[in-house]
């Protein structure tokens, strides 16, 4: 068989290209994103574990005395994001130079069993002090690791976790904009995926408590885990 015939084959049997696309797994983690910060916002004392945007103004607002905010929550948050972020930077130092979809498995897989862990200890001692301090730590250090791993990846419009460049990228490239909006549907594709994500994760904390979305955030970051491929 000549070279030309056997490329197909090679091309066909690549373990990289076997799953989902990134933007797929990407958009699906976004969801997972607004459950889990509709869990820590709404269940946790205004904090985000998910969003450090919205969470270096809340450290503000707390910081400035705001009631219902809490400046230990917040900076245990960030702290825990923070260092998950260092670790999944040295992750990718040791990962990045091989199979990406190996990389992206691990990390997801990672995620999956720190808010699965996090799942468990809400249903275990649901309501107490402890309980939340080890929620935000478990989460934001989730967050922290996966964030780490999506900038290393590098896919466009899809950080999984702040939209403030998605949505402004959507009215400066729109048609009332400069009316180029090449890459319009996944940045809309991206906002409702958090809106949903938060719709639902409210819905939940509300009626459910943490328990149950942190357990559904975790089960969908282990499917992704599954069958996420390498490819964009």
């Amino acid at each position: 068989m000549s070279a030309a015939e056997e490329a197909p084959a090679a091309q066909t049997y690549d373990p990289e290209v076997r799953g989902l696309r990134l933007v797929v797994v990407l958009l699906a983690l976004t969801v997972v994103s607004g459950l889990i910060d509709a869990v820590s916002y709404l269940g946790l004392g205004r904090v985000f574990t998910a969003n450090m945007t919205g969470n270096v103004v809340v450290l503000g607002f707390a910081a400035a005395g705001a009631p219902g905010f809490s400046v230990p929550h917040t900076a245990t948050s960030l702290a825990c994001f923070l260092l998950g972020a260092v670790t999944g930077g040295r992750v990718a130092a040791r990962a990045a130079a091989g199979s990406r979809r190996r990389w992206t498995r691990l990390t997801l897989a990672s995620e999956a069993a720190l808010v699965g862990a996090s799942a468990a200890v809400a249903f275990a001692w649901p309501d107490t002090t402890g309980t939340r301090y080890a929620l935000i730590a478990l989460t934001a250090f989730a967050m922290g690791l996966r964030n780490a791993t999506v900038r290393k990846l590098g896919v466009a419009d899809l950080t999984t976790t702040v939209l403030t460049m998605t949505l402004t990228g959507l009215a400066s490239e729109s048609r009332l904009g400069d009316k180029t909006g090449h890459r319009s549907p996944r940045r809309t594709a991206s906002v409702i995926a958090m809106l949903a994500g938060a719709c639902l994760g409210a819905w939940l904390v509300l009626h459910h408590g943490l328990g149950i979305p942190l357990l559904i955030a975790a089960v969908a970051s282990g499917v992704l885990a599954v069958v996420a491929s390498g490819r964009e």
